[in-house]
């Protein structure tokens, strides 16, 4: 049975657009893989550390030359490595946090991107499959005053496809998601729930769509 290795990213333990959604995928995930594994980081709860000096020399320093240090970084990027290669499918929720992501799935990625590896030419991840729940306070999409300021999905977008090889399979957008604590959106209300709506539907299909790909 397929593994699916779940990130969660957004602060908020409740009431948190990305996760609510994310769940709406697992869920779905796992009816059609009930025998199957999935394998959770919750990156908010359990923050990973900044990628250090330690943790980019190790990766190219004789390991019989090692630091303590530089073994104990290492360790935990071989970790986090291991768990994306052994991976079937890959599920990211990314809220967007003024323009961009959060700096616990920055953390993440910087950890899990090794040249020669995992990145660049030849990854041991390529053709992977991920599914990113891209939610949004506003709206950002295509002709909208904001297009120019999102940098969460298209980021993830470049760099799950340009530096992991990483099929981006969906990018799925729930947004508006702040209507209903800003006075100024009340009139969005409306439209927020309509985007919040079909993110989950989009999620349920989605998960099942994959679910039926990789157990053909």
């Amino acid at each position: 049975m397929a593994t699916l290795l779940h990130l969660d990213s957004s602060a908020l333990s409740h009431g948190s657009a990305s996760r609510e959604v994310t769940a709406t995928f697992r869920k779905a995930w796992e009816e059609q893989h009930p025998e199957g594994k999935v394998v959770y980081r919750d990156l908010a709860a359990e923050p990973l550390p900044h990628l250090s000096a330690a943790g980019i020399t190790a990766a190219f320093t004789d390991p019989a030359d090692h630091t303590e240090e530089q073994k104990a970084a290492l360790a935990l990027r071989t970790e986090l490595v291991e768990e994306l290669e052994a991976a079937d499918a890959v599920l990211i929720g990314a809220p967007m946090y003024n323009f961009t992501i959060p700096s616990s799935l920055k953390a993440w990625l910087d950890q899990v991107i090794i040249m020669g590896r995992t990145g660049g030419e030849n990854s041991t991840v390529a053709g992977k499959p991920v599914t990113v729940v891209a939610s949004r306070g506003g709206a950002y999409g295509p002709g909208t005053p904001r297009e120019g300021f999102e940098f969460a999905a298209n980021y993830l977008e470049k760099v799950l496809s340009g530096l992991l090889g990483l099929e981006v399979v969906d990018v799925i957008v729930p947004e508006l998601t702040l209507a209903r604590t800003v006075p100024a959106m009340a009139d969005l209300v409306g439209a927020a729930d309509a985007s919040r709506a079909q993110a989950h539907e989009a999620a349920a299909a989605k998960a099942k769509e994959l679910a039926a790909r990789l157990s053909a």
